[in-house]
């Protein structure tokens, strides 16, 4: 087998959740192995646990399915957030004024490999 190791990703689009909010957890399963990962995702206290805890179900399958990868033995390599377009709302406010609100949007990407290789 060649040295390279495959990576398989699975991304999540427009989730209603601030990009900072959520890569304070991916930070935290970053180099992880898929298992470790579960764990800590399923007993983290935020938010943002629930899509990322679903991403990474989603890239273990893909692994699994379409690379034929073995999900003991899958490592997260990389996991990022970026930004996606930002709502904007409008709240009434006193006087006849209009308060904005911004409502942000991001996108997660999750990357799983094989054996204990991080970049």
């Amino acid at each position: 087998m060649a040295t390279d190791t495959v990576e398989v990703k699975a991304i999540a689009r427009y989730i209603s959740m601030s990009p900072y909010k959520v890569r304070r957890v991916l930070d935290q399963i970053r180099g992880r192995t898929y298992r470790e990962a579960l764990i800590l995702l399923e007993f983290m206290p935020y938010r943002s646990c629930d899509p990322i805890l679903k991403l990474l179900r989603s890239a273990a399958a893909n692994a699994e399915h379409n690379a034929g990868m073995d999900r003991a033995e899958l490592v997260i390599t990389q996991a990022y957030a970026d930004q996606g377009p930002v709502l904007k709302r409008f709240q009434p406010r006193a006087q006849g004024r209009a308060y904005q609100i911004r409502k942000p949007t991001c996108h997660i990407t999750l990357a799983v490999a094989a054996g204990a290789t991080v970049k």
